[in-house]
């Protein structure tokens, strides 16, 4: 049975974390994950997610752990993964509560002083969010431009959505993970596209599931297309 690891309220860094104990407040901070995985000793780990984020440099470290460590790393949102939470979230296979939600920006701070230092403190929130998109590029395979855009829009995201989007791969109790046709737009989202793209050029792939899904999508199509619901 895969020992279960929680990253629950604020990502803090370790040195905070008194504090929090202190106050009795629910956190996650990187040394707590890393004597949990320690404790795992290689076996396999559920992650449980619920946070709204937090210290960027702390999400990196968590995040950087559980993509290292040698055993298997399943990701579970059962509230909310927002902020630097949606980075770790991206650190292995993932599922999300139908009721979840994901959530990305660009990274924040506060600064005082002259332009210099505005100028210094914009330079290094643009280097910040560059390690951020590479998290969620290498998840999702969307461009540094749409990602950037998302994160510029701080983009909150419907469990479906996040899927969709190539964030989390699938959703919780659901047969599939991926949905083949939007039904909305008649559209083939993106991940699939690149999926099936793989399967035609490895015939010998073994995936009846995605063959059985690939049949249903194409009947559904041309449901639409008979209706005159695509658009």
């Amino acid at each position: 049975m895969p020992k279960r690891l929680d990253v629950k309220g604020n990502i803090i860094g370790s040195g905070d974390g008194w504090i929090y104990d202190w106050l009795g407040m629910e956190y996650t901070s990187p040394k707590k994950v890393n004597a949990a995985l320690r404790e795992a000793n290689g076996e396999d780990i559920d992650v449980y997610i619920n946070s709204p984020g937090g210290d960027v440099f702390a999400g990196s470290e968590i995040y950087t752990a559980l993509r290292e460590y040698p055993g298997k790393v399943r990701i579970k949102i059962v509230g909310i993964a927002a902020s630097a939470a949606s980075v770790v979230a991206q650190a292995g296979e993932s599922e999300i509560s139908p009721t979840g939600m994901f959530m990305i920006h660009n990274v924040k701070t506060e600064t005082r002083g002259d332009y210099n230092d505005m100028f210094h403190s914009g330079e290094t929130l643009l280097s910040a969010n560059q390690g951020i998109i590479n998290a969620y590029l290498e998840k999702t395979g969307m461009s540094p431009e749409k990602l950037q855009e998302l994160m510029d829009q701080e983009t909150y995201m419907s469990a479906q959505q996040a899927v969709e989007l190539g964030f989390v791969d699938k959703v919780m109790f659901s047969d599939s993970s991926t949905t083949l046709i939007n039904s909305a737009s008649g559209m083939i989202p993106e991940k699939t596209i690149k999926k099936l793209r793989n399967l035609i050029k490895n015939p010998d792939h073994d995936d009846m599931d995605f063959l059985m899904q690939k049949n249903k999508a194409a009947a559904r199509l041309r449901l639409f297309n008979l209706k005159g619901e695509r658009r």
